[in-house]
């Protein structure tokens, strides 16, 4: 998302500059995002930082056009929701039960049957 895939140069001064350059640009990104889901009175984990990041573009067409000067405005705006800056809201972790009887209590180590109370039989050859 941040463009650390490629780099854009060999020495060692520019791949510092862009290792910097991405992280302050992150620290600002998380700032954006902090601000917006004050704004909007959500947990900064229902923000998507991915979705703010694609969004700066169409707010600089707004702020070019002289539709918008905040950004933190403008991602929380009502008319801009469909920017997908607020994460949707997931179904809860559900466990996979495999079990061929559900409802049944099985007791641990038994999956598809019971072990046998009964005592095994042996064979043994005699000479």
């Amino acid at each position: 998302m941040l463009g650390l895939s490629y780099l854009w140069t060999g020495s060692l001064n520019g791949i510092k500059l862009q290792l910097w350059g991405t992280w302050l640009f992150y620290a600002v990104l998380v700032d954006l995002g902090d601000a917006v889901a004050d704004e909007l009175y959500l947990p900064f984990d229902r923000i998507s930082l991915e979705m703010i990041y694609r969004g700066l573009y169409h707010f600089y067409v707004a702020h070019h056009k002289g539709l918008a000067t905040d950004p933190i405005k403008y991602f929380a705006a009502p008319e801009n929701r469909d920017l997908g800056v607020i994460k949707s809201i997931r179904k809860p972790f559900k466990k996979l039960i495999i079990d061929p009887f559900p409802d049944r209590v099985s007791r641990e180590g038994s999956f598809f049957f019971e072990p046998s109370a009964q005592t095994c039989l042996t064979t043994a050859l005699v000479s």
